[in-house]
């Protein structure tokens, strides 16, 4: 049986729609489970059950400090080895994201799933389009955004579940396996290009000052979108590779239309 982590999460439950599409059994796994889930939370390492799992689909349990994610992921992947789990496939982050703020939690889970001794895959997955297009902020006059005119390989996140889906669905055939699953470049003026508007640059400075006076976010959550705006800003985030149209074999989802959408649908007065 395949369990899919954080199935109430936007990623995890695309990966369990796409299992379903292909009839490929599977179930989700969550903190709190919905009718047909099991319960699994990642914070009360006793309470983990994989029992009957024999391919685990890790999503990355984020949104917290590294220390915290890190524990959470080895308290799942101890009870995997614990519960005879054959396979892990673990969500992580592009190469190319080394100097971004989060990539130290997800570079140690690999780390943490190599060492296990179960067979394994790591999905380096690239920055969503649906993120970029959220990044970007209204005006009056447009668009505005702290990337100026940088580059990113950005991927739409359905593609991303179906990449997962397929892993999952044939592990063995992946085994030892990292794929690097970047999309197609897109720009915040690309963006504002195809909504009609202006797009204007602003500082990193000016950015950073604006998320930490935004008491809606989480104290880490601040140094980790100031590092995503000055990498793709600075060209780190640009780079394609093969590996999602390979394993989809099909062409990927515009990224910039996604982008788009999200940003069009954020527009003032737009319900």
């Amino acid at each position: 049986m395949i369990m899919v982590t954080g199935a109430n999460g936007q990623l995890a439950s695309l990966t369990l729609q796409e299992l379903a599409e292909r009839d490929i059994p599977a179930v989700g796994g969550s903190r709190s489970p919905a009718e047909g889930q099991r319960g699994l939370d990642f914070d009360e390492p006793a309470s983990l059950d994989l029992t009957q799992v024999s391919t685990l689909v890790l999503v990355s349990a984020g949104y917290a400090e590294d220390d915290q994610v890190i524990a959470r992921h080895r308290a799942v992947l101890d009870a995997a080895v614990r519960d005879r789990v054959t396979h892990v496939v673990y969500t992580s982050l592009t190469g190319d994201g080394d100097h971004l703020g989060f990539a130290l939690a997800h570079r140690a889970t690999e780390r943490l799933v190599k060492a296990s001794g179960l067979d394994w895959t790591i999905l380096r997955n690239g920055l969503y389009a649906e993120l970029f297009g959220a990044l970007l902020t209204w005006t009056p006059e447009g668009l505005e955004s702290a990337f100026g005119d940088g580059v990113l390989s950005a991927v739409a996140r359905a593609d991303l579940a179906a990449a997962a889906a397929v892993v999952a669905g044939d592990p063995a055939a992946h085994a030892g396996k990292t794929y690097d699953l970047v999309g197609e470049p897109v720009t915040a003026t690309g963006v504002a290009d195809n909504l009609g508007v202006a797009h204007r640059a602003i500082g990193l400075g000016e950015y950073r000052d604006r998320l930490l006076a935004d008491d809606t976010l989480l104290p880490f959550q601040p140094p980790m979108l100031a590092s995503i705006a000055s990498g793709v800003r600075h060209g780190f985030l640009g780079d394609t590779t093969p590996d999602l149209v390979r394993l989809l074999g099909r062409p990927l989802t515009d990224p910039l239309a996604v982008a788009t959408g999200v940003a069009a649908a954020a527009r003032p007065g737009v319900r």
